[in-house]
């Protein structure tokens, strides 16, 4: 797998004019979804590199990541006239980029695409590394493909659009990043938060260079890329049990999924203590708590025995020995990980 082209932008037409440029067409698509249709599209509709674009609009929130919005995207790329030398640009967050990526890596066998996210959280996470996807059967990207965008471009202008919810939520895959980098990156998202929103570009960038590291190291996750599912495995089955209530961001999930798998680090890989807590701190603090009770232990570990990184039948984690200390293919009992909700419900 190639690849891909990640670029922090200063001037976003002059980017995204050189990344089409490097791409055949014979026509071009947009996919947004209505909320991007609404606040971003018109930041770059009447650029003269996408003059002619046909947009094709969907349903906002994962919620609509499914294969019956799939279906929709590969129907107006048909409708559309799409070849095999077409080109699709993804305008929006992580359900867009993933939907689309998967869209447009299948559609007539696969024809090029871009990613502009416009969330922090697609920013740092769903853009960058070439998984795409949908969920399937109440599960969370349970069906996808590995296929690297010709070019991610990212563009901190977007961010203005977002609200503080959303910028909490990409916000989380950001300290995971630091967790699994090193003790200084790790203080640093302490400390600064958002509170700071002028260093907020630094912080991007740093973000999207550990996660390029692993990448670029292991494309297919055969082994270290699955570092960056710290925080998932507990974190996608409280996505999965939301979406069944009041549906959640997936990077609040994914701070929730961090609490217990930090606390599966303490106990079984020594991970110290005192950083735990003082990442657990700044999490409740932030993300307050999804309401579960322990007659929901059941349901949450069905969703974690379904995880795609499941091996022979055993729940597999991503743990740390320490910041920076990297433990993955970690499995835990069924005992620990109760014990592990029943730390995130007590705090």
């Amino acid at each position: 797998m190639e690849k891909q082209k990640v670029i922090l932008s200063n001037n976003l037409e002059e980017t995204l004019s050189a990344a089409v440029a490097e791409c055949e067409r014979d026509r071009l698509f947009i996919l947004v979804d209505v909320n991007t249709q609404h606040y971003c599209l018109p930041l770059v509709r009447d650029m003269s590199c996408l003059q002619g674009a046909q947009v094709i609009a969907i349903g906002a929130t994962d919620e609509n990541k499914t294969l019956q919005t799939l279906t929709e995207v590969w129907t107006a790329l048909q409708q559309g006239g799409a070849t095999r030398h077409s080109l699709m640009v993804n305008l929006g967050g992580g359900m867009v980029t993933d939907l689309g990526g998967f869209a447009a890596s299948t559609f007539k066998r696969g024809l090029n695409y871009i990613n502009i996210p416009t969330t922090l959280l697609a920013m740092v996470d769903a853009s960058v590394g070439g998984k795409t996807g949908i969920n399937f059967g109440g599960l969370k990207n349970e069906v996808g493909v590995f296929s690297n965008a010709s070019s991610v471009i990212l563009d901190t202008t977007f961010l203005k659009t977002q609200d503080d919810e959303n910028l909490l939520s990409g916000y989380a895959e950001m300290l995971k990043h630091g967790l699994i980098s090193n003790e200084e990156h790790w203080a640093e998202l302490l400390s600064v938060g958002l509170d700071e929103p002028g260093r907020l570009g630094e912080l991007v960038s740093k973000s999207v260079a550990v996660k390029e590291r692993i990448v670029e190291q292991d494309p297919t996750e055969k082994g270290l890329r699955k570092a960056l599912n710290l925080g998932h495995t507990v974190g996608h089955a409280f996505e999965s049990l939301a979406l069944q209530r009041k549906p959640v961001l997936h990077g609040y999930a994914v701070a929730y999924g961090l609490i217990c798998e930090l606390y599966l680090s303490a106990i079984k890989t020594g991970f110290p203590v005192d950083k735990m807590r003082q990442t657990v701190s700044f999490i409740r603090e932030h993300y307050g708590q999804m309401a579960i009770t322990c007659d929901d232990y059941p349901t949450l570990l069905g969703m974690m025995t379904h995880d795609k990184k499941n091996v022979a039948g055993e729940i597999n984690f991503t743990l740390l020995g320490g910041i920076g200390d990297i433990r993955i293919n970690q499995t835990a009992t069924k005992e620990e990980i109760m014990e592990a909700l029943d730390f995130y419900r007590e705090g």
